[in-house]
């Protein structure tokens, strides 16, 4: 849903980057983590952000101390998915395969740097052990023709070897 990227002032507020919809995604949830935190104000920042308050961080070295806290709900809190939807949760760690049926390697994260979705994959550990290297695919039909629960298909081209 949204990290804590910060304290906002002395009194206990705090920063958040979105990951979802903007402020009104958030909205709709008053406890998050478990119910360890319990959203009691929120605006938006302006700035594709959000300020929040929380009842449990009652001052700045509190909402300190959850800098970099990812704000969670449990999955069944969430709306239902429209066709060609997804959530970031549900692609990452799934196996990624070209459309030529080569593994390519795993899905380890969704980033948006504004212009939408882009999945990055670390390819398979080479044969001296060490990691694969690490290519980004966008998250458009061209690119992905197809995903489900167990895969991600990309178009060959997209993961061609540097």
């Amino acid at each position: 849903m949204a990290a804590v990227s910060g304290a906002h002032g002395v009194t206990g507020e705090v920063r958040l980057k979105l990951f979802g919809e903007g402020v009104e995604s958030l909205r709709r949830f008053r406890a998050f983590n478990d119910s360890s935190l319990t959203l009691t104000k929120l605006r938006d920042d302006g700035k594709g952000g959000a300020i929040a308050r929380f009842a449990e961080v009652t001052d700045r070295t509190a909402a300190e101390k959850l800098r970099g806290t990812a704000l969670t709900v449990p999955r069944g809190a969430l709306p239902p998915l429209g066709a060609g939807e997804y959530y970031h949760a549900d692609l990452i760690g799934l196996p990624a395969v070209s459309d030529t049926g080569e593994p390519l390697g795993t899905c380890v994260a969704v980033d948006n740097f504004g212009a939408g979705d882009v999945l990055e994959i670390q390819r398979p550990a080479g044969e001296d052990g060490k990691p694969g290297k690490r290519f980004m695919v966008p998250m458009r039909d061209n690119a992905v023709p197809e995903w489900s629960a167990e895969r991600l298909v990309i178009t060959a081209a997209f993961a061609a070897e540097d």
